[in-house]
């Protein structure tokens, strides 16, 4: 049976995917900073298919952990969705948070990054998918907006990890929703994108033939 390795996978995007993936008849690895948050998903999930890891994404130590604990779990990992992701505290560059920039370029952009680097050996050798999330916001300007930047960072790495991964027969795909309603925000957003859209987007990539790479899907809510 195929795995799917989930970052951000508490809440979600990330847990709505964990669902469509089980579904779809994978094991999944969740992971998230809080392992606590997990285990009900895991309960949910059945504990025969889905393993809880805390891992803080800014830390090289805890993906490859991630990964070795995926491993021993189910012994391969087939899909990896570098999910986890911060938002703005603050508005623009003057009234913004420094430490709030620095979370969101450490996890939004070094978080992706490692992420690939402790997978790729893996989702070379089976041929394996990696799907990045992105943002509508990594595809435009918005005044002064710090997260913006890292999501234009994410969109521009994953352009080059496919091509770093040409040849090899791996996949990857940038996930760019538009706002979602989801914990992400202190308020509902009920004009929003559900989480389960974006998760039926990942699923929609990740089920095409191997030939086939979908390289991006930007997916927003109508207005």
């Amino acid at each position: 049976m195929k795995t799917f390795l989930i970052t951000g996978a508490s809440t979600g995007i990330g847990a709505a995917t964990a669902r469509a993936a089980v579904e779809a008849g994978y094991n999944v690895a969740l992971a998230a900073r809080s392992k606590d948050k997990l285990e009900g998903l895991v309960a949910e999930l059945g504990k025969e298919r889905a393993l809880a890891v805390s891992c803080d994404v800014t830390s090289l130590e805890d993906q490859q952990a991630m990964v070795d604990k995926t491993l021993q779990a189910f012994g391969r990992i087939d899909v990896v969705f570098a999910n986890a992701g911060v938002g703005s505290k603050g508005s623009g560059t003057e009234g913004g948070d420094p430490d709030n920039f620095r979370e969101m370029i450490l996890t939004n952009v070094l978080g992706v990054v490692l992420t690939a680097k402790v997978t790729l050996a893996e989702i070379k050798k089976n041929r394996g998918h990696i799907l990045i999330t992105g943002s509508r916001a990594g595809r435009m300007t918005m005044r002064g907006s710090v997260y913006g930047a890292t999501k234009w960072a994410v969109t521009g790495y994953g352009q080059n990890l496919r091509e770093e991964l040409e040849g090899t027969g791996a996949r990857v795909t940038l996930i760019e929703p538009g706002m979602v309603d989801t914990p992400f925000f202190d308020e509902r957003k009920p004009d929003a994108l559900k989480a389960e859209d974006v998760a039926a987007a990942v699923m929609y990539a990740v089920s095409q033939p191997e030939h086939v790479n979908v390289g991006e899907i930007l997916v927003t809510p109508v207005r």
